[in-house]
């Protein structure tokens, strides 16, 4: 492949709209093709350099025309390489889960049958905002709500221990920044090496040759030895992200380093010592895992020495317009563009949503903006094109049962409970959740996302369990 092209995955179950493609953009891109999830993460872990775009369909099998596989290659691919710019190739009528797909990280939709000369300028577009992420000001992180200060407080106590330190938030909240910028290039070791590794995006085979290094011969293809990171990132920072996703059998392994830096390259006996600072992240709550049996109770606590949550979004009140700002500033002058702004009504539209996918969904939102609106006031009508349809209506709102509704359920429940012996409570409520979730799809015309909304909850939640009953 040559090294002047910008490298494109395209992945599709549709060999038609693969080759088609992959001849259209020959000259402009380096193409790699797949045709399913698991494929092209296969694919991805052998290249040299990850992609810095890709065309995903939603609709991938193992289930066509549903977008499970779709949304889970997306955060994927993001774990994989983040500055990875996806564009979702989405079918007639799909524009709700196309935008729920941005909101998981994707910068735009393109609708099917796609125009190769469209796509191509979309694609171009995007190659202007492919640089790396820029760091947050050396003065410190963008906001000044209460947990905000929180975290800036705890990172100031933090950052020059030794000490491990676990990250806590969801997903696109910029728990590697934190980790790279304030908790290692703002501290005494900043002139070591920082090495980051997601736990989630290397085949489990291969993670502890990846973590301790492998002597020659230690494995199939092991033709010779090799350091891991550990070794690698001595003296420095070794950044474990998506810890939770760490296989049980390899946790003691971790543990041990924790406790005294030993550990073992894969087919050796020679014991070597680590000094990197271990630095976690996860967005999961490894309290549960460890009820779960998923995750060693012990290893936590070694972990979580000294732990700081990154805060959502929708905690944040006002700091998201400062975010706003910080980034239209930003990406307007990355592509030698006037900035837009937002009209007094679409600011405070942007202050009402929740920005499900948090910083990530934010940054892409402003570099669409950018790019669409140059040196124009952006309207709400605009602005709520950007968002996630579903996600904008439920903003905000409570959404449960009135006081005579629970009288009528109470009363009805009492009815049901006379007549019945022995009632199994877990039967009957799945009954009922599966009555009221076919019921919208029936009301919805067999729309999943207007029936998502209808019963509010989030579309997958709405996949998952009616895939879940179909199985059994």
């Amino acid at each position: 492949m040559s090294a002047a092209k910008p490298l494109l995955l395209i992945v599709d179950d549709d060999s038609l709209i693969t080759e088609s493609l992959s001849f259209a953009f020959a000259q402009a891109f380096d193409v790699v093709t797949s045709h399913s999830r698991p494929h092209a993460l296969s694919l991805l872990r052998q290249l040299r350099q990850a992609p810095q775009l890709a065309l995903v369909d939603l609709g991938l099998p193992p289930f066509p025309h549903r977008p499970d596989e779709g949304f889970a290659l997306i955060g994927d691919l993001l774990a994989l390489a983040p500055d990875m710019k996806i564009i979702v190739l989405t079918g007639q009528n799909d524009d709700d889960n196309a935008r729920h797909a941005r909101t998981l990280g994707a910068i735009d939709f393109v609708g099917k049958p796609c125009d190769p000369g469209k796509l191509s300028a979309l694609l171009r577009q995007a190659l202007r905002f492919t640089e790396p992420q820029p760091a947050p000001p050396a003065a410190g992180l963008i906001g000044e709500s209460l947990p905000m200060q929180r975290l800036r407080l705890q990172l100031g106590q933090y950052a020059n221990l030794a000490f491990p330190v676990l990250i806590e938030g969801e997903s696109g909240s910029g728990k590697d920044i934190v980790a790279s910028h304030y908790l290692h290039r703002l501290t005494a070791r900043c002139d070591k090496p920082f090495l980051a590794l997601n736990c989630a995006a290397i085949s489990p085979s291969l993670l502890e040759p990846t973590l301790f290094g492998h002597a020659r011969g230690a494995f199939t293809g092991a033709t010779g030895a090799k350091s891991g990171y550990f070794e690698d990132a001595d003296g420095g920072t070794l950044f474990l992200d998506e810890i939770g996703e760490l296989p049980l059998e390899l946790q003691p392994k971790l543990l041990r380093v924790l406790e005294n830096g030993e550990y073992q390259r894969v087919g050796e006996t020679q014991t070597r010592i680590s000094t990197a600072r271990i630095i976690a992240a996860t967005n999961r709550d490894l309290r549960k895992e460890i009820r779960a049996g998923r995750f060693r109770a012990d290893l936590y606590h070694r972990l979580s020495v000294f732990s700081v949550a990154v805060p959502s979004l929708r905690e944040m009140g006002d700091d998201r317009l400062l975010l706003l700002d910080h980034f239209a500033r930003i990406y307007a002058a990355k592509a030698q563009l006037p900035p837009f702004t937002l009209s007094p009504a679409a600011r405070t539209r942007w202050l009402e949503y929740a920005f499900p996918g948090n910083v990530r969904e934010l940054r892409n939102i402003v570099i669409r903006l950018a790019a669409s609106h140059p040196g124009q006031e952006v309207s709400p009508a605009r602005l709520l094109a950007e968002f996630d349809a579903a996600e904008a209506e439920t903003t905000g709102e409570t959404r449960g049962l009135a006081a005579d509704d629970l009288e009528q359920v109470r009363l009805a429940a009492r009815r049901h409970l006379e007549k019945t012996e022995l009632l199994n409570l877990d039967a009957t409520l799945e009954l009922w959740e599966r009555g009221y979730m076919e019921a919208a799809v029936e009301l919805s015309g067999g729309n999943m996302s207007r029936a998502a909304r209808r019963l509010g909850i989030n579309r997958t939640t709405l996949y998952n369990r009616m895939e879940g009953w179909n199985r059994r």
